[in-house]
């Protein structure tokens, strides 16, 4: 297992850094708006980097079998998150026309650590301690992956790495020799953990990450999940993290500002979600979580 966790953080990484093809910057009639994307990212050819990142995805779930980290897919809480997965997916295509075509696929990784992330093509992963550490209601997983797929929706990794090579002299990366440079042997050996470390340079900027949230919760709300578990999960990990940032958190920017710019977005979205309930949204009870000192979101 410990030899899991790194290989674990380094896909993260990687999936942080890898690109989908054809996002669509959309301006919605109803829902989030969002600003086009940067012409910057279309400097990272997208094939050798997905096909990259497919490789490492693949070899991940090939090593955490043989380590018995890779949860069946009766376990329940497998179940439960493609079960979540499926309601999310139909909503992701407006935001990029080609994840109708992604073979969509979620698996958990029996990992104590906190974490969770979407790959292009539609590869998701969670580690189950963001799972048990964070206690997550349903619609607080959906605000998560929904988070993550939005990252992978609207291409913030290639446009970072893109910048970051850009900015740091990065040419041996733009002029590839990818499949060198992120392939993998196939025992997963530290050349993983190695390229995790480079990739890791790729955090995601405060609009990225902004961005990520409000398309994650049009998303999150067109499928029937309730946006305003945003609020709640961000105020439940900065509790549970009790001032040593939690892994997910802190690759994420989280706080005061980050909730506020959550709720001032809460009137674009929140007549989506009451729309699939058919409630007028007046009759809509808060968001309650399952943690008590978390009150109730209005």
């Amino acid at each position: 297992m410990k030899q899991l966790i790194p290989i674990l953080l380094a896909v993260f990484s990687l999936a942080a850094a890898a690109p989908v093809a054809n996002a669509k910057d959309e301006v919605s009639p109803d829902g989030v708006k969002v600003e086009k994307m940067s012409p910057l990212r279309k400097l990272v050819p997208e094939g050798e980097l997905e096909a990259a990142a497919l490789q490492q995805y693949v070899a991940l779930k090939q090593q955490a079998g043989q380590q018995g980290a890779l949860l069946p897919e009766d376990h329940p809480q497998v179940q439960r998150l493609r079960t979540i997965a499926k309601k999310l997916i139909p909503h992701a295509q407006r935001w990029n026309p080609a994840a109708t075509d992604w073979k969509w696929e979620v698996n958990l990784f029996d990992v104590d650590q906190v974490n969770a992330f979407c790959m292009p093509g539609g590869k998701i992963g969670f580690f189950s301690g963001i799972l048990s550490d964070l206690k997550l209601t349903d619609d607080e997983v959906a605000v998560v992956m929904g988070h993550e797929i939005a990252h992978a929706l609207r291409e913030h990794g290639r446009e970072r790495l893109a910048k970051s090579s850009v900015t740091n002299a990065g040419a041996k990366l733009l002029g590839f020799g990818l499949s060198a440079l992120l392939g993998i042997d196939p025992n997963l050996t530290d050349t993983a953990a190695g390229v995790g470390a480079n990739l890791a340079i790729l955090k995601f900027s405060r609009g990225d990450e902004t961005e990520a949230d409000l398309v994650g919760l049009d998303i999150v709300a067109r499928a029937g999940y309730d946006p305003r578990a945003g609020v709640a999960l961000w105020q439940k990990m900065s509790k549970v993290s009790r001032g040593a940032p939690l892994e997910w958190l802190s690759t994420h920017p989280a706080g005061k500002t980050r909730i506020a710019e959550m709720q001032k977005h809460m009137p674009a979205v929140m007549p989506l979600y009451a729309k699939v309930k058919g409630l007028p949204q007046s009759k809509l009870p808060p968001y309650t979580s399952n943690v008590k000192t978390i009150a109730p979101v209005p």
